[in-house]
């Protein structure tokens, strides 16, 4: 991450007067940006996305992490599981990032975690042109609902081998995608990949699988 900053934004969301807080890393030699959206009682904040966003620098890629809530708004639960409320956010940080002047010619790839991982697919679905990759960590993709069978990105699923009960969701949303997709099951890792290596696979995983898919645009 030698040639990376990290740099404060603010991302303008179209049902709020405030934009919300972001950090925007970037070089002068990205082969990609990748946008973060977390799940349910997180923030931009979060050590493993913040984690999985240095391994993805240092794998030459730009990484966008932002709140997808006010704090008022995450206080609220019904709104961690609002997957149009928060993909509409997702949508609105790709839509910034096309306008950004130092983002420019780089594909867009995201990265959703628990119920992020929805708001992901649902964006990515909606802005087919715009999305390059999609990486679910732990996520709840079945939540995504009608919107995985019109996702055309690359899809890759990382789910612990021991969160059983989110394995057979990401089964059943896996099977919906109609795009090139993977799942990939890492063995003895709980929800939130605590155990000794789990979370660095998570890293390889997700770096592999965003420097295959996204480059420069033409």
């Amino acid at each position: 991450m030698e040639n990376h900053r990290t740099i404060p934004i603010k991302i303008p969301v179209t049902d709020l007067e405030t934009p919300l807080p972001g950090d925007l890393t970037v070089s002068g030699t990205d082969t990609g940006l990748v946008i973060f959206a977390h799940g349910s009682g997180s923030s931009r904040m979060s050590p493993r996305n913040r984690a999985v966003a240095r391994a993805l620098a240092q794998a030459g890629l730009a990484t966008l992490l932002f709140d997808l809530l006010t704090e008022p708004e995450a206080a609220d639960r019904a709104n961690v599981f609002d997957i149009p409320l928060l993909a509409g956010r997702v949508a609105d940080a790709v839509a910034w990032a096309l306008g950004d002047p130092r983002l420019s010619g780089l594909t867009i790839g995201l990265f959703g975690s628990s119920t992020g991982a929805a708001a992901a697919l649902v964006a990515a679905a909606r802005l087919a042109e715009d999305v390059g990759a999609v990486v679910s960590r732990g996520g709840r993709p079945d939540l995504a609902g009608d919107a995985l069978e019109q996702v055309t990105a690359p899809t890759l699923l990382i789910v612990g081998g021991a969160d059983h009960a989110v394995i057979d969701l990401n089964r059943a949303a896996y099977a919906h995608l109609q795009c090139e997709k993977r799942l990939d099951i890492v063995p003895g890792a709980t929800h939130l990949f605590e155990e000794p290596g789990t979370l660095e696979t998570v890293m390889d995983l997700a770096a592999n699988w965003f420097t295959d898919h996204l480059g420069r645009r033409r």
